[in-house]
């Protein structure tokens, strides 16, 4: 049998956790509500807009493939759909998107001061709802993740519209803004399960890492290939906002200097009114930056099943084989 054999397919895989994530989905909208309505209502905007609730997905998945679930677990699913939700509204800002998952950005609907400070109530509330568990291992993981995601954004603001960036700088950016989150989200799932050694929960953590990884790279990919109705925000995007993605590094590195000119054109003018977004996917295609950073999202996705067959089989490991497949196969 295959490891595509033994995984599960995303209806069984909702199967597995459909009840425990409308728990999560009761707790986030419980723990959101603030005494300012505002809040509230940026918090409940963002929990409509839906999503694939992958990090609580996986936080549930690991504490199962743990050993025991738990209302810890279910509070700790919620928390880390918190702190996700938080960086959504802060990157919006930050890049002064106007839509989020086909509806317009809590900063086109409040502004950005609005949005700044309910973004920071969600980080805190995520935080409040943690120490109510008195772990301070657990502390300690979401401390070092939220740092290391707000290091992310630095990072990125300080090579807005730079191309002299290398795939190090582009792998460590991705690291700290999706990966380690992903990370964080199986530990905590590991430690909450409670039967998990620490060389399992290690393990669990760096299967979830790769996923990460393999996760924001086709994000990357698709914001170059998809459509704008399925993707939920404009094709083309993250050029337009500065950001230099590998698909697009891969593709300069063999380009000409007409070809890179181009690629500044738009960086330059933030739109494509003087470079046809066609002409940079095709000078994508042309040369290979899109096979090579699918080749490099599939090199992290083997990796997260190599790991995951490290464990016993079980329905929970068969999830977890299948988030892996169902990354690298998405179209949004």
């Amino acid at each position: 049998m295959t490891n595509i054999g033994l995984a599960l397919t995303s209806r069984e895989i909702n199967d597995l956790v459909r009840d425990d994530l409308k728990k999560v989905e009761q707790h986030f909208k419980l723990e959101s509500a603030a005494s300012v309505q505002t809040v509230t209502a940026v918090a409940s905007h963002m929990q409509a807009g839906g999503g694939k609730r992958l990090r609580p997905i996986l936080l549930l998945l690991s504490a199962r493939l743990a050993g025991e679930m738990s209302d810890d677990a279910i509070r700790m699913a919620a928390v880390m759909e918190l702190l996700h939700t938080a960086t959504l509204v802060h990157d919006d800002v930050i890049d002064m998107a106007s839509i989020r998952r086909g509806r317009p950005s809590a900063n086109a609907l409040w502004g950005n001061h609005v949005s700044v400070l309910a973004g920071d109530w969600i980080y805190m509330q995520a935080f409040q709802i943690t120490l109510e568990l008195r772990d301070f291992q657990i502390i300690d993981i979401l401390m070092n993740v939220t740092q290391r995601m707000v290091e992310g954004e630095l990072l990125q603001l300080e090579r807005i519209g730079k191309l002299d960036i290398s795939e190090a700088d582009y792998m460590e950016l991705i690291d700290r803004k999706t990966a380690a989150l992903f990370g964080a989200c199986a530990e905590v799932g590991a430690l909450i399960g409670n039967r998990a050694d620490s060389a399992s929960q290690a393990r669990l953590s760096e299967f979830a890492w790769n996923l990460g990884m393999a996760f924001q790279l086709v994000d990357d990919i698709l914001d170059f290939t998809s459509r704008e109705n399925i993707l939920g925000k404009p094709v083309g995007n993250d050029l337009q906002e500065g950001k230099v993605t590998l698909p697009l590094l891969y593709a300069l590195a063999t380009a000409n200097r007409e070809e890179v000119r181009l690629v500044e054109t738009v960086l330059k003018d933030k739109s494509y009114d003087r470079v046809p977004f066609s002409r940079i996917l095709t000078l994508i295609e042309d040369h290979q930056g899109v096979k090579r950073a699918q080749e490099r999202a599939a090199t992290f996705a083997g990796r997260a099943r190599e790991l995951m067959l490290s464990f016993p089989d079980s329905p929970y490991r068969r999830a977890l084989l299948s988030v892996a497949e169902l990354v690298i196969d998405r179209d949004r």
